[in-house]
């Protein structure tokens, strides 16, 4: 099966016109998605109430858990499912396709038992009070216990979707369960409506999972004879191949996002020490600063499959330039919206809860974090072009940088000589560090390819 219109994304459409279709309906999907994390926040907050506002932001590292195994086979699939079109195996794809599907399923599946298994011990690793154990367990039930598997599986098959350039149906699948879960979390949260509170935020996640999941699903076999992905388990196998470059790419991934749960998890504990309004205050500001720094994933996960693809077909001139477009643009957007929220900041935080201790909190938590979102941006770039082009190992180094060497003994120093607001600027000397590094080893790996490229010229 050979699709032109894929190809003339990847191989000749203008790079500014090829960027942007991937990117924008990415970026619009990773909006609305942090649209519905806000939305959890805002509507709990209307609660007025900063234990329901805690437990939602308690329960946050296990949310982020689940990208572990999205990017385990997610990332790790689609950047294997990008460069085999490239290479126009398609067999390969299709194989791969199968074998992340089935996988993630079963990852779920064990994400949800061991979560009610030790259901006690997660809650207090969390940081859970007395006064906040109640509320993030049911918040807990919702999301993890009863919704692991279709939150995994949406995310991974998304990540299918936009391998072969399809990044619109990706989106389109990801804001149909975000903007019902908006909907659904006044109706569920609210005394107007059920009055559940946290655990109603839990409730409206779970189903628009489970929408969004039926929406991949219906596209997967409605597209089937035109779409490489497939589902069909006859095309399942631990194929060597397709295990190692899976894996390759996606283990160095998932060990990313789970050492974000780890730093997470250590900034709540120690946040929790300072009291409810704290934890609260820090979960706003940390939600408000996904914005900016989802569009930034946007346009590093957008151009992927272009990078994959060009990168594959030895198109490293055509790779480079979609590179330097997107990254451009990312960054002129970050540069100005860290002055818009740094000058904001308190109005921001008062849009979400009217609470003068925890607009004060607040504000100096969204400057603090704010900071470091334009070297935030420069390393997802990097990591961006890592994944796309099989360097699994790169991935890995910065992500144990990121975490172990620098913003988790940050976390404990800065805490140490400015009790609380020093934490929040963890994240900034972490990430100051790693843009530089990420600088250097992209000059580097763009140098080699051009020196590679001269060489087989003059061998022709």
């Amino acid at each position: 099966m050979k699709d032109d219109n894929k190809t003339v994304l990847f191989e000749q459409m203008p790079i500014p016109k090829a960027v942007l279709q991937l990117s924008i309906p990415t970026i619009m999907g990773t909006l609305v998605m942090v649209l519905y994390n806000l939305a959890d926040t805002y509507f709990v907050g209307m609660l007025n109430d900063p234990i329901q506002n805690a437990a939602v932001t308690l329960a946050a590292p296990v949310l982020l858990a689940f990208n572990a195994v999205n990017n385990l086979f997610g990332v790790g699939g689609s950047s294997m499912m990008s460069r085999a079109l490239g290479r126009k195996d398609y067999e390969t794809v299709s194989q791969s396709s199968a074998f992340v599907f089935y996988c993630s399923l079963v990852s779920g599946v064990v994400f949800s038992l061991l979560s009610l298994i030790f259901h006690t011990p997660l809650l207090h690793m969390l940081g859970a009070e007395p006064d906040t154990i109640a509320a993030t367990s049911e918040y807990l039930k919702w999301t993890v216990i009863c919704g692991a598997v279709p939150a995994i599986l949406n995310v991974v098959m998304s990540y299918l979707v936009r391998s072969e350039g399809a990044a619109m149906h990706a989106s389109i699948g990801a804001m149909s369960g975000c903007l019902l879960n908006i909907v659904l979390d006044p109706i569920f949260i609210l005394p107007q409506g059920l009055g559940m509170g946290s655990a109603g935020a839990g409730l409206a996640t779970f189903i628009s999972n489970c929408v969004a999941c039926l929406y991949f699903l219906v596209l997967i076999w409605h597209k089937r004879g035109h779409t490489y992905v497939c589902i069909d388990p006859r095309k399942f196998a631990f194929r060597s191949r397709i295990v190692r470059e899976v894996f390759g790419v996606g283990i160095p991934a998932s060990i990313q996002n789970l050492l974000n749960v780890v730093g997470m998890t250590i900034l709540n504990n120690f946040m929790s020490s300072y009291g409810s309004d704290a934890v609260a205050a820090m979960g706003i500001a940390q939600k408000i600063n996904m914005i900016p720094m989802y569009v930034s994933m946007g346009f590093s996960q957008g151009i992927m499959p272009l990078i994959s693809y060009n990168y594959a077909s030895g198109n490293h001139k055509r790779m480079k330039k979609g590179f330097v477009f997107a990254g451009s643009i990312s960054i002129g957007f970050i540069v100005a919206v860290v002055v818009g929220y740094f000058l904001g900041a308190g109005a921001l935080i008062r849009m979400f809860m009217d609470n003068e201790v925890i607009i004060a909190y607040g504000t100096r938590f969204l400057r603090a974090f704010c900071l470091g979102l334009p070297f935030l941006c420069i390393d997802f770039m990097a990591v961006g072009v890592f994944q796309a082009v099989g360097m699994g190992k790169h991935a890995l180094i910065f992500a144990i940088m990121r975490k172990i060497l620098l913003e988790i003994p940050a976390i404990y120093i800065l805490n140490y000589f400015i009790p609380m607001y020093g934490l929040a600027y963890s994240q900034f000397v972490a990430e100051l560090v790693l843009a530089v590094a990420a600088v250097i080893v992209l000059v580097r790996f763009f140098a080699k390819l051009e020196k590679d490229a001269g060489q087989k010229e003059k061998v022709a």
